[in-house]
Order: structure tokens, then C-alpha cells, then sequence
């Protein structure tokens, strides 16, 4: 029964898919099964006896005895009883990955050790497979991605400019409605005065009534003028959004031609409003657009009458100094809210405490504009019912303009 046994385990050992190998406790090995000899390439006769390192590479062919000596003083095991992924080293030079599990037996007095040997060749091959497969994934993965962000990308480009075209398609049908809403009012106002002054004239003709007529001829010409104002607020601003206002730079004495608006201004002034000029600075002579300089300081000034009571004082100052041309009107009139002052600058915008008082909301843009075609900055300080400053500055340097 004994012998049978014996014969039975040999014929399951040499008959294993795996490896098996013996070695006793020096590392010599003492049998190896024919799975064993064709994985390393090796004939029984030419292993046995050997140490069992020669199957080893670098660097565990030098640690293999140093594993066992450890072991064997401490009994904490490396790799017996736990199994690991290594490498053996084939007959002909060439390493492979398997599967060792080491297993310790006392027989006959004496430690053995058994080492059975799985191959994992054809696992690692297919692991590489499958990650050189997973990195190529990857890769479509990333480039897709890319191509996908470049197109949502693209797409938030164009959702951009559809919602500024539309942003600006609302701005434009807003100032649309601005521009009939003000021009109906703006329109009516004066007409309508001038078709009632007209009806008044004709009575007070009929009764030879003459104060009463140039009263009335007086409110004719008042309202001619707010129309003719409108006008050439409108004219102004088609010319700008046209691009075909250019500024044309000559070389003028600024003291003359401000005591020329000055003197201008005054004449449609309010009862007792007085329109002060004075200049600071010992050179007068400046290099810009006459008529565009002109249409920004008589807007400014019109303002300051138009929004501020009789018997009172505008102020308007020219400042000349090497590098820069102040223009500053002052009036202590109605002032601007503090909620109103950021679109102070925006088409067709008043404030709201403007009330019945005539206006188009396109001169401060217009002045605005103006003022940028000549380099110009314009800058304001406001209080309500304390009067508004206006301030626009040119750099006064020939270098800065170029003649047309």
C-alpha cells in the first residue's frame, strides 16, 4: 500500500501543469518535474544538486541565500506559506514572470521546501494586451474629449455672440422706443406752442394788441429753436454712428473764441443768469477742431442754463498749461441723482428729475463722442440740487493730433 502511494504521488508530480521543485535548506535542489524542466529549460541532471538560485536573475539570484539564512535564524518568513509574483531565469538567458508559492516540510529530520511554479507568461501578455489596449482607449478617449471641448467650446463662442447680437438688438429696439417716445414729446411741445402763439398773433392783431404779439413771436422763436436744437442733435448723432465725423485740427486763439461763446450763450441766458468766463494759464493758442470743441462747450453751457434758475452764475474756465486743455462749465443748478449719473453718457438717456424741461438726452453723449475724436476725457461731479461740474481735458501736444 505504501509503494502504491508512493507511486501514486510520483506519477500526480510528474504529471503536474505547474512546476514543482525541491530544494533541501542550503538551496540545492533535490527534484524538479518535467513541467518544471520545460519552463527552464533545464534536464533533471542538469539542475539537481545545484543551488536553486540558477533559475533566479539579478537581482534575487544574489538575495535567494541570504532569504533562506534569515528564515531560518528569525522564522518570519519572506515567501513560504505566502506565495508572490517573480522571475525565473530560463536556460537559455531569457526571463519569464510565474506565480511562486513555497511550502516547508519535515521529513525524514530535516527541512524541505517545495516551490511550485505557475506561469503567468501568458497572463502578462495579455495584461500588456490589454493595457496597450487601454492606453490607445485612453488616448481616443483624450482626443476625443479634446475635440469635444473645442466644439463646446465653439459653441459657447457662438452662444457669446448670439447673446450680444441679441443684447444689442435690445439696445437698439430700447433706443428705438426712446428715440419715438422723446421725439413725439420733444415734437409736440414745440408745435404745439408755435400753432398757439400763431392763433393769438392773428387776435391780437385783429385788436392791435403789439406787447402781446412779440410775446407771442418771442415763444415762435423759442420754440423754432428747440426744434432746430432737436434737429441738429439728431443730424449729429447719424453723422457719428455713419463714421463720418473727423476732426479737422487748426491752430485758434482759445481765449477769443471762448468770450465768442460767451458772449453767444449769454444772449439766451435766463433773466439774471450771468455766464462768467476766465482762463488761467499765459499761452492761449491750441491746436483743435473749432466746430466740434464749440458744439461740446455750447452743449455744456446749454445745459447749465437749461437746468439751472434766473439770477444765477455759470461759471466757465479754460486752463492751458504744457501738457493739457482744461474746459470746465459750472452751475448751481438742479444737480444730477446719484442713480442716474452712470448712463448719464448713454443715448437718449435724462435723468429722472429732469421733468418738463425740453431736452433730446443725446447732447452729453454727443459731447462725449466729440470730445474722444480730439483725444479728449470728460469727467463730471454732481449733487442734487447743488449744481454740476463738467469737465473735459485735452493733452495739449501737436504730436497727439494729425492735420486732415
Amino acid at each position: 500500500m505504501l509503494m502504491e502511494n508512493a507511486a501514486l504521488l510520483k506519477a500526480i508530480i510528474e504529471n503536474a501543469i505547474d512546476g514543482i521543485i525541491t530544494i533541501d535548506e542550503w538551496g540545492s535542489i533535490e527534484s524538479i518535474n518535467p513541467s518544471a524542466c520545460q519552463l527552464f529549460q533545464y534536464s533533471p541532471e542538469e539542475v539537481i544538486g545545484r543551488n536553486v538560485n540558477v533559475l533566479m536573475p539579478t537581482p534575487d539570484r544574489e538575495r535567494h541565500d541570504g532569504y533562506i539564512h534569515r528564515y531560518q535564524q528569525t522564522g518570519i518568513p519572506h515567501i513560504i506559506g505566502i506565495g508572490r509574483e517573480v522571475k525565473g531565469l530560463k536556460k537559455d538567458g531569457s526571463v519569464f514572470p510565474f506565480r511562486l508559492g513555497v511550502s516547508e516540510v519535515q521529513f525524514s529530520g530535516r527541512k524541505i521546501y517545495t516551490g511550485f511554479i505557475h506561469d503567468l507568461t501568458r497572463e502578462k501578455e495579455a495584461e500588456e494586451k490589454l493595457m496597450e489596449y487601454t492606453s490607445k482607449l485612453e488616448d481616443q478617449v483624450e482626443e476625443r474629449t479634446l475635440s469635444l471641448k473645442k466644439t463646446v467650446k465653439a459653441l459657447e463662442l457662438a452662444k457669446e455672440e448670439v447673446s450680444q447680437s441679441l443684447k444689442k438688438e435690445k439696445e437698439l429696439s430700447h433706443l428705438k422706443s426712446r428715440f419715438v417716445s422723446m421725439a413725439s414729446h420733444e415734437f409736440r411741445t414745440p408745435l404745439s406752442s408755435i400753432q398757439l402763439s400763431a392763433v393769438l398773433i392773428e387776435k391780437y392783431a385783429q385788436q392791435q394788441d403789439e406787447a402781446s404779439m412779440r410775446k407771442h413771436i418771442g415763444k415762435i422763436k423759442n420754440s423754432v429753436n428747440n426744434l432746430t436744437g432737436i434737429l441738429n442733435d439728431f443730424l449729429s448723432l447719424e453723422r457719428l454712428e455713419a463714421g463720418r465725423v473727423e476732426p479737422v485740427y487748426v491752430q485758434f486763439d482759445l481765449v477769443k473764441f471762448a468770450e465768442e461763446i460767451t458772449e453767444e450763450m449769454q444772449l439766451v441766458a435766463k433773466q439774471n443768469q450771468n455766464i462768467v468766463y476766465q482762463h488761467t494759464g499765459t499761452d492761449s493758442l491750441v491746436r483743435l477742431d473749432q466746430s466740434l470743441l464749440k458744439n461740446c462747450i455750447i452743449n455744456l453751457i446749454g445745459n447749465a442754463i437749461k437746468y439751472s434758475g434766473e439770477n444765477t452764475f455759470i461759471e466757465f474756465n479754460t486752463e492751458l498749461t504744457p501738457d493739457k486743455l482744461t474746459v470746465t462749465i459750472k452751475d448751481n443748478g438742479i444737480g444730477i441723482p446719484d442713480d442716474d449719473q452712470k448712463h448719464l453718457f448713454e443715448a437718449f438717456f435724462r435723468a429722472h428729475n429732469t421733468g418738463n424741461i425740453p431736452g433730446t438726452g443725446l447732447g452729453l453723449n454727443i459731447v462725449t463722442r466729440y470730445a474722444a475724436l480730439m483725444n479728449g476725457h470728460i469727467t463730471f461731479c454732481s449733487k442734487v440740487s447743488q449744481g454740476t461740474s463738467f469737465t473735459i481735458s485735452f493733452p495739449n501736444c501737436d504730436e497727439n493730433y494729425s492735420d486732415n
